[in-house]
């Protein structure tokens, strides 16, 4: 079965699933945590020379699955990697904790004599996703003043590969002044 549109579980409508504990098993809701695909959270080099801050901030309430994360993480690294290579550093500030169930239905020709419909339907972990509020930053990246377009542009390109509309907020640095 293939992966379920984004749509399907985008709205924060539902009550949050994330309960796995490893220590204390039978006290968990959730018996198998899926994998999250989102593995890497910090890329390029830190430096303290970096004059600008730009985060990608959410316009209202969404949840975004591990996939699309990576997806967008991935799109933006590459373009940095390949305009400003050790010029930035990108960081992805939210974490996928909510559990994500779906009821496996049947279809086809005589599904319906089948399926039970929606008769105990918790569903099965099948993803995680992260639940981000409106005015929560997703991504944060530094870099230098003359490359604000180069990461402005890095920003859109994430912000194409998730659900819903962000804005993009550009702010200066202060530097920390060494005593003299």
């Amino acid at each position: 079965m293939k992966l379920r549109p984004a749509r399907s579980v985008r709205k924060v409508n539902s009550q949050a699933w994330s309960r796995y504990s490893r220590r204390k098993p039978r006290k968990s809701y959730v018996k198998a945590l899926p994998h999250t695909s989102l593995l890497i959270f910090k890329m390029g080099v830190d430096k303290p020379s970096y004059d600008i801050k730009a985060r990608l901030v959410s316009n209202y309430d969404i949840q975004l699955r591990s996939n699309a994360l990576e997806a967008a993480r991935e799109a933006a690294n590459k373009y940095l990697e390949r305009e400003i290579p050790n010029a930035y550093l990108f960081k992805v500030i939210t974490y996928p904790h909510n559990v994500i169930r779906e009821k496996k239905m049947a279809t086809g020709a005589g599904a319906d004599r089948i399926s039970q419909g929606m008769t105990l339907a918790f569903g099965k972990p099948v993803s995680v996703a992260a639940r981000v509020s409106k005015g929560q930053t997703v991504f944060e990246m530094k870099s230098s003043k003359d490359k604000v377009n180069v990461v402005k542009e890095a920003m859109r390109r994430a912000s194409s590969k998730l659900s819903g509309t962000y804005k993009i907020v550009v702010e200066e640095l202060q530097q920390a002044k060494s005593p003299a």
